[in-house]
């Protein structure tokens, strides 16, 4: 692979921090799932998780064509509505991976995607979560207008488990609300703020239910 046949690599130098970022959260998510065969990534934006995670097959879905050019190439980008998880095989995955994604959907909509989860994981596989709790920052949950739905550290084990999803952590902050902010996005300070019990302005809680 090189920088020319492959846009993210080595180019973009605006999403370089972005990626040092995201570089440290995808080896947190990994340490304790080291043996990933099958992802999939909802909603996947820029794909900076799913370009850095190590698994045999990886699926990432995303509504906008303009992704393509930071996908790499070893992921299939599907723009493709990943509500209905569409063309995914039962019992064929072993994590599905999503930020800040499912606040953006409505109920019955959030419904039809955990119960579709469910269907495509494997036994023993992974629904792995990070998004805003809205218990540590009811003042800017709403500051994003897409917000449909309201998740927190209580309710989202609740809303999994009606699907037979067995919920087996919760830290309800791991990271910052925001990624916006004055600081440098530094891979270091990442991987230190993600390893310190002391977790200044966390607001994203995380995530991790299995198929049982």
């Amino acid at each position: 692979m090189n920088s020319q046949a492959n846009p993210y690599v080595g180019a973009y130098p605006v999403l370089k921090g972005r990626r040092r970022v995201w570089r440290e959260i995808a080896r947190y998510v990994q340490a304790s799932s080291p043996n990933i065969e099958t992802l999939i990534e909802l909603g996947a934006g820029y794909c900076d998780f799913v370009n850095q995670f190590k698994a045999g097959k990886k699926i990432a879905f995303d509504l906008n064509p303009e992704m393509r050019q930071y996908v790499a190439d070893d992921v299939d980008l599907r723009l493709e509505d990943c509500t209905t998880l569409p063309n995914i095989a039962s019992e064929s995955i072993d994590m599905i991976f999503a930020s800040n994604f499912i606040e953006h959907l409505e109920g019955d909509a959030v419904d039809a995607l955990l119960e579709r989860v469910a269907q495509v994981l494997a036994p023993g596989g992974r629904l792995v979560l990070i998004q805003p709790n809205y218990r540590l920052c009811p003042e800017n949950y709403f500051d994003d207008p897409t917000h449909c739905s309201v998740f927190d550290d209580a309710n989202i084990g609740e809303w999994i488990a009606r699907y037979g999803l067995r919920v087996v952590e919760v830290i309800p902050g791991l990271l910052p609300f925001s990624m916006n902010g004055r600081l440098p996005k530094s891979g270091i300070l990442t991987r230190l703020y993600l390893m310190s019990p002391w977790k200044p302005l966390a607001a994203q809680m995380y995530v991790v239910a299995e198929k049982v």
